[in-house]
């Protein structure tokens, strides 16, 4: 390729076939990625740091193995990087909090172990709603980051940094992750691929925790191809991780070559009600006619509980967050408050200090959900109904082979709409939550644009550990329409 300022728009996997072709070098690739980041990423803001040295130090040594004919495979010299919550040794590890300003930290996750196997260049931290909790990225503590297609809005949360970047092709892939639709909401937002797997499929070692039993990692892309490798590198059984499942990862990659006969895709008809953008439920409608002309077949399914899965959502995580956050207190690794008298002072004014608004909100009621007298009444509830609610899917799938909604209710709303509602906000995920508390892997694919131009996303829910089956079925529609290849103007 003559001109390398092109190189950025190519897909993951345009990258690894041009590597392999001697098209273009790494280090190439990656100085374009790091240029194209310099250029736009002051109006987008999808990033907290990277080291340029680091990232053209791995792009030479894939080079270097490239041309003694030692390539490790498809990812070796494709740049991926990281939602900073996802450890990378020696490099930064701020969760988008004041709390953790100057913590490096000492090892790497499991998932950047994986990517630096394969060869990839692996670098850059990327935005978030500090400790992930968030629909819009307006709570980092360092900035919001902005939505590509239309900078007065937001790209979505708590993964919106992973979602922008890719969006604004600043990198070809970008990993997040999900704890109630952080991947699968911002995916849609800003019109790119973005999958949460099964829970247990991709260990979260090295991962900072927010709600352990509700968090996964997983890949933001231009398509579902490109999702589909960087799952596949990802995935698997990890001793370092209690919850990672010993199940064996199919090849996803080769499996989208196959031809997938029709199946049976099942709607629900409690995501199809109010509250609903009109424009997305064109779109919706759109997608939905695109895969009966291919002959699949529509069942509508119910799935009675779905109203409960907000409400029994911010039970539990706020519960978990709570707990997982109680180690950030001033007196290891974290920022310690300059103005403590005491250890009592240590404690309180370091937190205080140290979190923002919404983390202390989502601390507070998760301890009191906690609490003796409460903690029947809301936690062990919640854990029940949470139960109800993976029992609904369960039958829903004795009828249907996957499940297809919308991914967000609206497209990107502006900045400060929704801020000052929290429960408005927190409606944002009411499509993607249900999926995390069933433990299910959901992908979202872009599947159109507003009147104003503005991507809408569509969601795929599968069964557990069947992610082959719904990057097919995904795969089926993205490879004919290509909504995540358009670009927007920056």
């Amino acid at each position: 390729m003559s001109d390398h300022s092109e190189i950025f728009s190519l897909t993951g996997l345009e990258i690894s076939q041009g590597l392999a072709e001697g098209k273009f070098s790494s280090e190439e690739v990656t100085q374009a990625f790091i240029s194209r980041i310099k250029e736009v990423d002051e109006k987008v803001h999808a990033f907290l740091s990277y080291d340029e040295d680091d990232m053209l130090e791995q792009a030479k040594s894939s080079d270097n193995r490239r041309s003694t004919g030692q390539a490790i495979g498809p990812l070796d010299g494709v740049p991926v990087c990281l939602k900073d919550v996802i450890s990378a040794k020696g490099q930064p590890l701020t969760a988008a909090s004041k709390i953790l300003e100057n913590y490096r930290s000492p090892y790497d996750a499991t998932v950047t172990v994986k990517l630096k196997q394969a060869g990839a260049v692996v670098g850059g931290r990327l935005n978030l709603d500090e400790f992930a909790m968030g629909s819009s990225t307006e709570n980092s503590a360092y900035g919001p980051t902005r939505n590509p297609w239309d900078l007065e809005r937001v790209p979505g949360g708590s993964s919106g940094g992973s979602s922008a970047a890719v969006a604004a092709r600043e990198t070809p892939l970008t990993l997040g992750s999900d704890t109630g639709g952080s991947i699968r909401q911002p995916a849609s937002l800003c019109g790119v691929v973005g999958m949460k797997p099964t829970y247990g499929r991709v260990s979260r070692y090295g991962l900072a925790a927010f709600a352990s039993s509700l968090d996964q990692i997983g890949p933001f892309s231009q398509t579902v191809e490109d999702a589909a490798l960087l799952l596949e590198t990802i995935s698997g059984h990890d001793p370092l991780d209690s919850t990672s499942y010993p199940a064996s990862v199919p090849g996803y990659l080769n499996a989208l070559k196959g031809k997938l006969e029709p199946c049976k895709l099942g709607l629900p008809k409690e995501f199809f009600g109010e509250g609903m953008d009109d424009e997305v439920r064109k779109a919706i409608d759109q997608a939905i006619a695109w895969y009966k002309e291919q002959g699949y077949e529509m069942v509508e399914i119910s799935l009675p509980t779905t109203d409960l899965s907000v409400p029994v959502y911010y039970v539990i995580a706020t519960a978990e967050a709570s707990s997982n956050l109680a180690r950030y207190d001033g007196i290891r690794y974290t920022k310690r408050s300059e103005h403590s008298e005491n250890a009592i002072d240590v404690y309180a004014k370091s937190r205080g200090e140290g979190f923002g608004e919404e983390v202390k909100r989502r601390c507070i009621l998760g301890a009191y959900g906690l609490s003796s007298g409460y903690y029947d009444a809301y936690y062990l509830r919640a854990q029940k109904t949470r139960t109800l609610i993976r029992n609904d899917f369960e039958k829903a799938f004795q009828k249907v082979d996957a499940i297809l909604t919308p991914t967000s209710p609206t497209p990107a709303f502006k900045f400060g709409e929704k801020s000052e509602d929290p429960i408005s906000m927190y409606l944002s995920d009411i499509y993607t939550i249900s999926t995390n508390l069933a433990g299910l892997p959901g992908i979202s694919v872009p599947c159109g644009f507003s009147e104003n131009g503005l991507p809408i996303g569509m969601q795929l829910i599968g069964q557990a550990f069947e992610e082959e089956k719904l990057l097919a079925i995904a795969h089926a529609y993205d490879r004919e329409l290509q909504y995540g290849c358009k670009q927007p103007n920056l």
